[in-house]
């Protein structure tokens, strides 16, 4: 995964406190950066949820209802990843 590391190597760079999603190296899109605040891993929600049904078996529904709770839901503090919703039109 070339992306994952190009990415890997600027985020530790940047913040090497920076959590990780574990699992969803696949859905790493980038780095979030704002003044003041240390950079973040950022995610695609919608790969997040398409890696839980095809890795768990899951539904669509019962996959957004685990992301919600157990992977966007969890704060691990200020270095918690961010997840991106992309809107298409």
């Amino acid at each position: 995964m070339k992306k994952f590391k190009i990415i890997m190597d600027q985020l530790i760079e940047e913040n090497p406190e920076a959590l990780l999603a574990d699992g969803f190296e696949s859905a790493l899109m980038g780095i979030a950066r704002r003044t003041g605040q240390p950079s973040l891993a950022v995610y695609d929600t919608n790969k997040c949820v398409k890696i839980l049904v095809k890795k768990n078996n899951m539904t669509y529904e019962e996959a957004i209802e685990f992301f919600d709770f157990n992977v966007a839901g969890a704060w691990m503090g200020e270095n918690t990843p961010v997840f991106l919703d992309i809107f298409q039109y």
